[in-house]
């Protein structure tokens, strides 16, 4: 069947069923360069390029699908951050978000910190030659093992997240001969505007030491009297996909009072607060995040403010940006295998991937763009829905955006801003095979996770 024969769905605004999508756009082929990562072009035979090369020849080297990351864009996001808050505050790149070995090793060319959050991050980040002392451990339930393994490394900091973990990191501390560099963090009761299970400093969730009711101070009291320990600031995290800043200012009211409280009671002032990162990316048109240096004047001026009023001497600002700086940076390629009309309703687009390359839409209800890369079209726009190759009804990439009618099989489409969360949470459901990372810079590209092989599943089945 020839494109132009394909059937189309529903074309125009006043017939459209309700749905998560705007009015059609001016334009199908424009590439809103909020969305999309810096070199990312549409060159003159209508094909998109990244890096100056063209899609179809990565889909034919590399297959689909595939994570095409720009580093060209990731170095200098990562650059943007580490200029906007100076050289007296630290960057702590979120390695939750993507992380590997050829990233660890961009973050340290470009002057950032990395902050880890399991055993498996830290060996990466250690592998790969990130300085132990530049490296931050999250986590909520970090093992025995997990903890051993960072003091004997030499982290710079452990971030402790209930009281049975000061024990622990304590205890750990002594036994091996040395005092660890610790922050508190602390749930400052800061519901940011986000999803539901990515809201993370109201009281009702699992990370942290709520500051009501006095918990948090208790903490701090606690860590101050155990030898094994240096206690050198708190921290505090609020959610994540934030446009808003005055959370983090109502944040900041809170923990800045709590140093204040220290300082009355201990006699010390802690050198150091945490806000976290959290911070959004444009994952439509309609999201409007802001640069580095706005936050970075915003957040520093909050912190001073309320510092001056609590007569303090301002801590060293640490921040976690991961998305902001990964997120734009990549896009994913897909190759369409189906187009089936539903008249009155929607066009469905299956694609070589699926939830488990991209599980953010079923999971948190997340919007994406998507856009036809492999060539241009004048044909009309369609409602389509864009979905994967699982057998599962809430495999959904992307939940409604409009395609060209011509739109058929054997068309690339790719979807922009999935570098975070994305490989990260990437699974074997159905046994689909996780698709690579492939890096381009400059005219070249560089395979620096690599497609997962049948070989590798059945080399974990050893029944």
């Amino acid at each position: 069947m020839s494109r132009s024969a394909h059937p189309a769905g529903p074309r125009h605004a006043d017939v459209l069923p309700e749905g998560h999508y705007s009015a059609p756009p001016a334009d199908l082929n424009a590439l809103d360069p909020k969305v999309w990562a810096q070199t990312v072009t549409r060159g003159d035979d209508g094909a998109v390029t990244v890096g100056g090369i063209p899609v179809g020849r990565l889909a034919e080297e590399y297959g689909t699908p595939a994570y095409i990351l720009d580093e060209t864009d990731f170095r200098a996001r990562a650059r943007a951050w580490r200029t906007a808050f100076g050289p007296d505050a630290d960057v702590f790149y979120a390695g939750k978000a993507f992380l590997s070995r050829a990233v660890v090793r961009w973050l340290n060319e470009e002057g950032l910190n990395l902050d880890v959050c399991s055993g498996g991050e830290l060996a990466t980040a250690l592998s790969a030659g990130m300085p132990a002392d530049r490296i931050a451990f999250h986590g909520n339930n970090k093992s025995a093992e997990e903890i051993t393994r960072a003091i004997e490394a030499g982290v710079g900091r452990i971030v402790l997240d209930s009281f049975q973990e000061i024990v622990r990191v304590a205890h750990a501390a002594q036994s091996l001969g040395k005092r660890q560099r610790v922050q508190i963090r602390v749930t400052v009761g800061v519901e940011a505007h986000t999803h539901e299970f990515i809201a993370t400093a109201h009281e009702d969730q699992k990370f942290g030491i709520p500051l009501a009711g006095g918990q948090a101070a208790e903490a701090v009291r606690r860590a101050l009297q155990l030898d094994g320990l240096e206690l050198i600031g708190i921290h505090s995290h609020i959610g994540s996909q934030i446009f808003d800043m005055s959370g983090f200012e109502v944040a900041a009211h809170r923990v800045v009072g709590l140093l204040k409280d220290i300082r009355d009671e201990h006699g010390i002032e802690l050198p150091e607060i945490d806000l976290g990162g959290g911070l959004g990316i444009a994952y439509t048109s309609d999201d409007d995040p802001r640069e580095p240096h706005e936050i970075a004047k915003a957040l520093t001026e909050i912190v001073t403010r309320e510092c001056e009023a609590a007569r303090l001497r301002t801590p060293r600002i640490s921040v976690e940006p991961g998305r902001a700086i990964v997120g734009p940076t990549a896009f994913t390629l897909y190759e369409v295998g189906t187009v089936k009309p539903l008249d009155g309703l929607r066009t469905y687009v299956s694609v070589d991937g699926g939830m488990s390359d991209n599980i953010r839409t079923a999971l948190y209800d997340a919007e994406y763009s998507v856009a036809l890369v492999s060539r241009t079209s004048d044909a009309a726009p369609m409602l389509a829905r864009v979905v994967g190759k699982h057998c599962e009804s809430g495999d959904i990439v992307v939940k409604d955006a409009f395609l060209p009618a011509d739109l058929a099989p054997g068309d690339l489409v790719a979807v922009p801003a999935t570098g975070a969360y994305c490989r990260s949470m990437a699974s074997n459901y159905n046994h689909v095979l996780r698709p690579p990372v492939v890096a381009v810079r400059d005219g070249e590209a560089r395979v620096i996770v690599r497609r997962e092989t049948e070989e590798d599943l059945l080399r974990l089945d050893v029944g």
